[in-house]
């Protein structure tokens, strides 16, 4: 049984690595939040340590560490700013990382990582649950299986709608969530980058702080997708049906089932990180600098290969 302790216990994704621990057979005896709404807590781990301050927590996992019960791994879900320094903190205690994506903002980030991973024997994994779901699994089979000079036609649409709130929060601002297409997107870029290969071409069309589109071109596929957190984007049939969210990806034109099977990857993803099959810090590389590159180019506008849906934003 592993020791594990987690930082960002009040965020929206730390149920799931609550439920990966315990779904693995393992046990949570420490977590951190600022924010002390984590009654989540009772339902897999009663009885670990919370905090709410980084010293006593630092402090408690030190003790650990001195007393010969070193935590084994820190679970990861603070808003993606802190996450760097939070990865730096397990190492330094002994233990290994789990982060959520996106692992940093800026790809010279994983460089110093990758340094501390040498100075202290430990390691970095991460979360790209994308990569173990069935359906890109099967379409990454049938891309590599199918030898063509041409190019996948591929179109990309996320819209996840998102209340006054977002903006208000760290998720709001670029500093710390590293925008939209970041925050939302980042593990959609490595999906892509997974299945069609090396990334060729990086063009942005459109950016604001709740939709971001572009083009992206891969050695084994052309692609325009749109990100989005506002409700407005929507295509008319899901505002029709209430739906708050539409997620849609074709390749030549056919629809990739992709919607179910998202409910236990995070357990599937610890499995793997505990069997020391996780996704390191290399295979983080590409996504993220192709974030970055979106969050500084000027956008192009309705020019060359944009996605359709920019003909209603900017109409």
């Amino acid at each position: 049984m592993k020791k594990f302790g987690i930082i960002g216990a009040a965020g929206y994704i730390a149920p799931r690595h609550m439920k990966a621990i315990a779904d693995t057979g393992n046990i949570l005896v420490a977590a951190l939040d600022k924010n002390d709404s984590v009654g989540i807590i009772d339902s897999y781990f009663p009885d670990a340590d919370f905090f709410t301050e980084y010293e006593r927590f630092d402090r408690h996992v030190d003790r650990m560490r001195r007393r010969g019960e070193p935590l084994d791994y820190v679970s990861i879900c603070s808003p993606n700013y802190l996450h760097d320094s939070h990865m730096r903190f397990a190492l330094r205690a002994g233990a290994d990382a789990i982060c959520e994506k996106p692992l940093v903002l800026n790809p010279w980030n994983i460089e110093g990582l990758q340094e501390i991973e040498r100075d202290t024997g430990r390691h970095i994994n991460t979360i790209l649950q994308l990569r173990l779901h069935p359906s890109i699994i099967e379409l990454k089979e049938k891309v590599e299986a199918k030898a063509s000079d041409r190019k996948h036609e591929v179109d990309l649409t996320y819209i996840t709608s998102r209340g006054h709130w977002y903006l208000v929060s760290w998720k709001g601002d670029v500093n710390k969530s590293g925008g939209v297409a970041t925050n939302i997107g980042v593990h959609f870029y490595d999906m892509l980058h997974f299945i069609f290969g090396a990334l060729q071409e990086n063009v942005v069309h459109y950016s604001s702080d709740t939709t971001a589109a572009g083009y992206l071109e891969y050695e084994k596929a052309r692609v325009r997708w749109i990100l989005s957190v506002d409700a407005d984007n929507l295509p008319e049939s899901a505002k029709e049906t209430g739906q708050r969210t539409y997620r849609s990806i074709t390749v030549d034109g056919e629809e990739i089932e992709f919607s179910g099977g998202f409910t236990d990857l995070h357990t599937l993803s610890y499995q793997e990180i505990l069997k020391g099959n996780g996704f390191g810090l290399e295979e983080n590389i590409v996504a993220i600098e192709t974030v970055a590159n979106i969050r500084t180019m000027t956008p192009q506008g309705k020019v060359g290969e944009y996605h359709p849906f920019l003909d209603n934003i900017l109409d």
